[in-house]
This record gives C-alpha cells, sequence and structure tokens, in this order.
C-alpha cells in the first residue's frame, strides 16, 4: 500500500532506558538525532532482533536501534504489538553518513534480507507486528524506495514471487522497544533468532541508485545459508 509522499521526521517520543542509550556494538547513541550529513529512517523486515543486526554491520552506519512505528496507540510494550491490536510494526532505526553509505545500499540490504512478498508475515513468524514497511523521513527517501521497488519487483516476479507488500509512509511515531532487545543478538546468553526468509533475488541497480560500498561488502551476506546473519560476526563489516 502508498499513501502520498509527505516530507517529514522520525518522531520519537520516547527515550531508552539510560542503560542501552549507548550501541552494545557500535558505541554510539541509540537516540542521537541525525547530525550533519547524516540521515534516519525505519525498516521493518521481520523480527527486529536479526534485523538490525544486518544493519548495524554495514560500513556507514552511525546507529540504529529497535522498536515499534506504523500503529494507533501510544508507547506500546512489546506484548501490546504481539496482541496484534496496536497496529504497530517492529521495526529498526537506522542512522547513516551520507559520506560513506547511501540510501541505495540500505535499500540494497533492505529488500534482499526477507521476503517482502508475505504480508503480515516473514517465515514461521505471523501477525501485523512482522509485516515489512518503510518509514520515510524525507521526500527523497521516497522517491528512490519506489524506484528501488519497481526494480525488485519485476526481478521477483522474474524469480517466481508474488507481489510485494510492503508498507510504505511516512510522518511516522517511533516508540524504542524494552532494553533488552535493544542489539539483542550481540549480548550474552541471548537466543540466536531470525525470522527473516530472504528470496535469494538481488538488487543490483535501479534508475536513481547512487551505491557507496564496495561489492565485497555484500560476500559478507550469504542469503543462500539459513539465517545467514545469525552465522555472521557482530562486528561492522570491514574490507
Amino acid at each position: 500500500m502508498f499513501s502520498s509522499w509527505l516530507k517529514s521526521k522520525v518522531t520519537k517520543l520516547d527515550s531508552p532506558n539510560p542503560s542501552t542509550i549507548k550501541h552494545f556494538v557500535l558505541g554510539t547513541n541509540i537516540d542521537s538525532d541525525p547530525g550533519e550529513f547524516e540521515e534516519e529512517i525505519l525498516f521493518a523486515c521481520g523480527c527486529f532482533w536479526g534485523a538490525e543486526k544486518c544493519f548495524w554491520k554495514l560500513p556507514g552506519v552511525v546507529t540504529t536501534a529497535v522498536g515499534y512505528a506504523g500503529g494507533s496507540a501510544k508507547n506500546p510494550t512489546y506484548s501490546q504489538v504481539c496482541s496484534g491490536k496496536t497496529g504497530h510494526t517492529e521495526v529498526v532505526r537506522v542512522v547513516w553518513n551520507k559520506l560513506k553509505i547511501d540510501l541505495s545500499d540500505l535499500l540494497k540490504l533492505f529488500w534482499e534480507c526477507h521476503d517482502p512478498t508475505q504480508g503480515n508475515r516473514q517465515g514461521n513468524d505471523s501477525g501485523t507486528q512482522y509485516r515489512s514497511a518503510i518509514y520515510t523521513t524525507n521526500e527523497g527517501q521516497s522517491k528512490k524506495i519506489q524506484s528501488s521497488l519497481n526494480v525488485y519487483q519485476e526481478s521477483l516476479q522474474t524469480a517466481g514471487f508474488g507481489l510485494i507488500t510492503t508498507e510504505i509512509n511516512s510522518n511516522q511515531i517511533f516508540y524504542y522497544a524494552e532494553d533488552y532487545h535493544q542489539q539483542y543478538l550481540a549480548r550474552p546468553n541471548s537466543r540466536p533468532y531470525c525470522s527473516a526468509m530472504p528470496t535469494k533475488v538481488t538488487l543490483n541497480g535501479f534508475p536513481g541508485s547512487e551505491f557507496k560500498l564496495d561489492k565485497k561488502v555484500w560476500e559478507k551476506f550469504d542469503w543462500s545459508i539459513s539465517h545467514c546473519v545469525l552465522r555472521s560476526d557482530n562486528s561492522p563489516i570491514k574490507l
């Protein structure tokens, strides 16, 4: 579904607990507003544990945080979101340095790391909280997202998949998830889990794409291996 493209900013009404303000892997503040040459966006692609790890590994990503967006209830809890009654989906807030990585690179990871045709489901996880979504913060992002979607849709259909169900919207409120969810997969004694079901269909380029990352970065993600992200190191990719 597509809404009108509105120039907006992700609104964060709450703050993470003091113990998790520092990113467990990157060391940056997870609640920082984008600085000069930086942007933010929200991605939803199944359980946010694995999704967040995908994004924090990319060179040029400044910080990430997990939370809830796209619903109507204020300050929802994890249990409320999982009930399906709040309308929220599990999202990853990504802030990136535009001099080092482009939205095109983030979109490549987004489309490839899960199956965007599954509706309110990702793998064995079902419910509105697992739906695929992108929540934008400016009109420029919207145009690039739409262009990438059009190209990826053609590639998916060629490979035998159905229509993309990803929700694309703007002007969304982001609520930080509970303390223990932040950078969950990097924390001691975490339970390795990722519901994403990559299609193994690649996004190599689209009108308006401006990839900045070295192609070798993508060799660190092998979507042909079940739950690839769980098998990888927690540290950011360095070439």
